[in-house]
């Protein structure tokens, strides 16, 4: 098979698949015929003959997959005028927590807000697919460490953790994760105590531009551990 036959296989392929595709996959595909390199390139080629069109081909964190572009996004809604589920500003910004400081424990995202945390949330985040256990933290009871899944980045269409914007101020905690889901309407504050909807905004002072805690920020005790790299484990 010549490289432009086995460019028009990947990309039919490509088009048909509905999860992202790995490379092993597109090995797979060519039964080993073709090395990664030569995927490689054929899959820029591919990138390249889209640009300019409404659709995209787009490294993601599990593989490679065409997806509409952002600015297609209000007419494609059109056709699915269900409402997708929507989140509220609380549970926005532990994700938000959880993504930028990861691994964390309930009570690391708890000093940040400043607030409890109600566990409903954080299942929430779970049951969706975006945040998991990755181990425990040797103190005491042994709390839960969390971290955004690759779905998280494949849901944002992101590569890696790396690529997330960083954050000047919590008004933009919605606009980083706004391809994820709708913002809910807050309620008024009695109606909703439990999961935080009362609670002060999200000081992003206390978070660094690397995603880490602010050692200089008001009311933040670190833990001692080094920053992350911003890579999941």
């Amino acid at each position: 098979m010549n490289l432009a036959d086995a460019k028009r296989v990947l990309e039919t392929a490509l088009i048909c698949t509905q999860q992202p595709m790995p490379v092993r996959d597109m090995r797979a595909l060519f039964a080993d015929a073709l090395g990664t390199d030569t995927l490689k390139t054929l899959l820029d080629e591919l990138r390249n003959d889209w640009s300019g069109k409404g659709v995209e081909l787009v490294s993601v964190a599990t593989g490679w997959r065409f997806q509409s572009r952002p600015e297609m996004r209000e007419y494609l809604d059109r056709l699915h005028p269900e409402k997708p589920p929507r989140y509220t500003r609380a549970t926005l910004e532990t994700l938000a927590i959880i993504a930028y400081r990861q691994p964390v424990t309930r009570g690391d995202m708890e000093d940040i807000r400043g607030v409890t945390i109600n566990s409903l949330l954080i299942k929430q985040l779970e049951d969706r697919g975006w945040v998991e256990v990755i181990g425990h933290r040797e103190a005491p009871g042994r709390p839960a460490l969390y971290a955004t899944t690759k779905q998280f980045l494949d849901d944002l269409g992101l590569a890696s953790l790396d690529q997330l914007p960083l954050l000047d101020g919590p008004s933009e905690v919605h606009q980083a994760f706004e391809s994820l889901a709708p913002l809910e309407e807050e309620l008024p504050v009695a109606a909703t105590p439990d999961i935080g909807v009362d609670a002060p905004d999200l000081q992003m002072d206390m978070l660094a531009p690397d995603g880490s805690l602010n050692d200089n920020a008001p009311g933040v005790e670190t833990d001692g551990n080094p920053p992350l790299d911003g890579t999941l484990t």
